[in-house]
């Protein structure tokens, strides 16, 4: 059995400590903050040791040696290492919440310009900023989750749903969404369903979800919900085969609706039902009450 090895990057503040304990608890081998310089000594001590689960976080304090990161993966492809990249990510609004929250000290605050006079919020979102340019390269290759709007416990599910799919297969990620709460920043494709008939405004089914078998049967006797679904299914199974073709790992599919609760859940049920037959599928509902 080949080493598996989940490469963890993003934004700080994302949860990537959350993800790095949830894989901890998978029976990962955990490291936080490895330099690249010593990714390849390390994944070969741990070889020779036999260890065949490793997560590995690797953030913007490494800064300069990041551009360094795509070519040392690629050694290690070379060499029979299985590796998944995830790339956390969060709008800058909670990035910024999310600091003020805890006065923490953003880890480029530092490479500010000198003299720089601005007040805290100017000055992290400077720092965001920077970090987002230094990261484009690793967030452009890896498989991205969106953490703005998802709790902890929610997180933890999403990552062990990623890293359970084979990787020889593209993964298919559909994801309902409240266009109320904004749309996800993880999202390939988007698709808005918000001109669909709305159970919201059927008394009996405002409460339901898009799970739900009374909701799910007052949108399949709706023309346009399925007129929709088939347009969805046809750009995709167009379009899955080359994406599969050009060596993507995962494609996130977001479906939103005013409130994330019925037509957008109702429509990820579904397709991800449909594709599962020939791709691994991964079902998230982003602004249901419970953690998928």
């Amino acid at each position: 059995m080949n080493m598996q090895i989940v490469l963890i990057t993003g934004m700080s503040g994302s949860g990537k400590s959350v993800a790095l304990h949830a894989l901890e608890d998978a029976g990962y081998y955990c490291v936080d903050n490895l330099p690249p310089e010593l990714l390849l000594e390390f994944v070969a001590l741990q070889r020779s040791g036999h260890t065949l689960h490793v997560a590995i976080a690797m953030d913007v304090r490494s800064a300069s040696s990041l551009p360094k990161v795509p070519e040392l993966l690629k050694t290690l492809r070379a060499q029979g290492v299985e590796i998944k990249p995830l790339f956390f990510d969060a709008s800058n609004d909670t990035l910024v919440h999310r600091y003020s929250e805890t006065r923490r000290k953003h880890p480029l605050s530092n490479n500010l310009p000198q003299g720089w006079t601005g007040d805290f919020n100017h000055a992290l979102i400077e720092a965001i900023q920077m970090e987002r340019e230094l990261l484009s390269d690793l967030r452009e290759q890896a498989h991205v989750i969106d953490t703005s709007l998802i709790r902890p416990s929610q997180l933890q599910s999403h990552v062990k749903e990623v890293i359970s799919a084979p990787a020889a297969q593209l993964t298919l990620v559909f994801e309902s969404f409240a266009y109320k709460r904004g749309i996800p920043v993880d999202a390939d494709y988007v698709f808005d369903v918000r001109m669909l008939p709305n159970p919201h405004y059927e008394p009996e089914l405002r409460a339901l979800t898009g799970k739900d078998a009374p909701v799910a049967k007052f949108l399949r006797a709706q023309p346009d919900v399925q007129r929709i679904q088939n347009d969805i299914e046809s750009f995709l199974r167009h379009w899955l085969d080359a994406m599969a073709r050009n060596h993507r790992s995962y494609v996130t599919v977001g479906i939103g609706c005013t409130g994330g609760q019925h037509r957008s859940v109702y429509l990820v049920e579904q397709l991800a039902s449909n594709f599962s037959s020939q791709w691994n599928t991964v079902r998230r509902h982003r602004d249901l009450d419970e953690p998928r």
